[in-house]
């Protein structure tokens, strides 16, 4: 599956954003979803993921981070609000994809394991 991240940008400390991420080539309807993400010289983190029905949210992100999936629309969204600074990132959109068997780049947040990741979407925040 490949995933396409968008609506990063900068805003200001308490302020919010909306990044959406669509999915090509396989439908998500069944596949773990989630957003990671990641700053230069940290490790990457979970944040919020879509994990066989379950929704699980990082604690530090809890009652303001949302995701939701539209599998419809083949795309998985991430409602962030009262943004902080320390959560300035890059933030990716990643799939459990049982069809990706060589991929290396393996994470994991709740019973899934993330193996298919988008390019990044940067979120500054101010």
């Amino acid at each position: 599956v490949q995933l396409v991240e968008s609506g990063g940008g900068s805003v200001q400390a308490g302020g919010s954003l909306r990044l959406s991420c669509v999915a090509s080539g396989h439908s998500i309807s069944n596949y773990c979803m989630g957003w990671f993400r990641q700053v230069p010289g940290k490790e990457r983190e979970g944040v919020a993921v879509h994990d066989k029905g379950n929704i699980i949210y990082a604690d530090s992100v809890k009652g303001r981070f949302t995701i939701s999936k539209d599998n419809s629309k083949n795309t998985l969204y991430l409602q962030m609000d009262s943004l902080k600074s320390e959560e300035a990132a890059m933030y990716f959109c990643a799939a459990d994809d049982p069809n990706d068997l060589t991929s290396t780049d393996v994470a994991t947040m709740g019973m899934c394991e993330y193996n298919s990741w988008g390019q990044g979407t940067q979120v500054t925040v101010s």
